[in-house]
């Protein structure tokens, strides 16, 4: 019997017959031939019935297939250079098939241009579309790597609460419910403080899942529940945590590359950018990033593009400031030392300069902006108290985390990952949305 196989061992099988279990994708009839687009959830593979191979039932079946009718096939396997399909350059020459259901001929998904809105609102057939099925592999190919750095460099896996008592990074972005008796809770902006308690007892520790921000941002960017990693270090400092953003960076895009050329062909990707994110990458302070700014707003000539640039110290940069930042520069960029009032409470000021924290942003170059956001974290109970008040922030909520500050504190540092920043850039695509199977936005919570 023909053993059943996925399409991504298809090279191991030439000249033998094979079963493939999938889906039709296309279908396209040539007179006496007819060449199917097959799916099977780890790619897509031409199979071609011709009619004097088959009985004149099979061939009339097979060439009314509509798109996504679910098959099985048997048939051997041919490598052909011309044949489409990802990764492409093999076929099967159908022997057998058989029809598990054939799909309704009212399918929305067809293959042509829709707009975003209709492919958003049929998310969950959208998702078989070969750009979306190629996007999201190299999504699970991000996490798997990064987790796969983390674990072989004495990072803990934790599991950090979704719902929290109190605010980590601002009160205007949280989504609150009601909790029994206990009254307010909040979907969680992060996992940072908990693992921050983590580490007294783990050393070194990451978290890996949903978070939940609240604001109203309608950006390519940005998204309301999106997937966050947060390494978390104990005596570790500013430098010393670039060096691990640096390191797993870099053992990502390597992965990637490794794991998932062929979707990256599939979806236009310029492989050579992503060839060149190696360690070290290049580390500049926000005063010298206020001031690469500043010279670039000079130098442009288009009003519009001059406006947007527009920039005064003390600021958050915005995206266009991210971009002209990241074009003077072939590979991820660190800014770090940003000020104080534009970062959240609980960072370190700098020695000397209490306006500015030890903060640094990972800047993704060809304007995707900020993919890693991290600091060292105030070791001080007493500065940390104080920053507490001062932000009038509630107490009683921070207890436990202040008292991490009063028995054993160290200098330790941490930084979170957007997860689907950093498959966008990988796969060169403009919006965030195609980079998680079900976007959530201020506009969309369906499907």
């Amino acid at each position: 019997m023909a053993d059943h196989i996925s399409v991504t061992q298809i090279s191991n099988y030439i000249g033998q017959d094979v079963v493939l279990k999938g889906w039709v994708y296309n279908r396209t009839d040539k007179g006496k031939l007819s060449f199917l687009l097959v799916r099977d959830g780890t790619g897509f593979i031409q199979c071609v019935a011709f009619k004097g191979d088959l009985t004149p039932e099979l061939f009339e079946t097979i060439s009314h297939l509509p798109q996504e009718t679910s098959v099985i096939i048997t048939g051997a396997v041919r490598e052909d250079k011309r044949a489409p399909g990802i990764p492409g350059g093999f076929e099967v020459g159908i022997k057998d098939l058989q029809v598990v259901q054939v799909a309704e001929l009212d399918y929305p998904m067809s293959l042509k241009d829709h707009g975003v809105d209709f492919a958003l609102d049929n998310r969950h057939l959208w998702l078989r579309m070969q750009s979306q099925w190629a996007i999201l592999r190299v999504r699970a190919t991000v996490m798997a790597a990064t987790r796969e750095w983390l674990d072989t460099n004495g990072f803990t896996e934790m599991s950090t609460p979704i719902l929290t008592p109190a605010a980590a990074e601002g009160t205007t972005t949280l989504f609150e419910t009601e909790y029994f008796d206990e009254g307010k809770a909040y979907l969680a902006q992060t996992g940072q403080l908990y693992n921050e308690a983590n580490i007294f007892s783990f050393g070194k520790v990451y978290c890996y899942g949903p978070t939940f921000r609240a604001e109203k941002s309608k950006t390519r960017r940005h998204l309301t529940e999106f997937w966050m990693l947060e390494p978390e270090i104990a005596f570790c400092d500013l430098d010393g945590l670039m060096e691990v953003e640096e390191q797993m960076i870099t053992h990502i895009a390597q992965r990637v590359i490794r794991d998932r050329t062929p979707e990256l062909k599939f979806l236009g990707r310029d492989i050579s950018k992503l060839e060149n994110i190696k360690a070290p990458f290049p580390r500049i302070s926000y005063d010298d990033a206020a001031k690469m700014i500043a010279e670039l707003r000079e130098k442009e000539t288009d009003p519009e593009k001059k406006a947007l640039l527009a920039f005064d110290w003390g600021i958050d940069f915005g995206a266009p400031h991210e971009t002209a930042i990241t074009q003077q520069f072939d590979k991820p960029v660190f800014v770090y030392g940003y000020p104080s009032a534009v970062k959240a409470f609980y960072m370190e000021p700098w020695p000397g300069r209490p306006e500015v924290c030890k903060s640094v942003d990972l800047l993704a170059p060809e304007g995707y902006g900020e993919i890693c956001g991290g600091s060292e974290r105030m070791s001080s109970h007493e500065n940390l108290l104080a920053r507490i008040r001062k932000e009038k922030l509630p107490e009683e909520a921070f207890k436990w985390y202040l008292e991490l500050r009063k028995y054993g504190s160290v200098p330790h540092s941490g930084f979170g990952m957007g997860t689907e920043r950093v498959t966008a850039w990988m796969c060169g695509i403009e919006h965030i949305r195609e980079a998680i199977a079900f976007p959530r936005t201020i506009k969309r919570v369906y499907p």
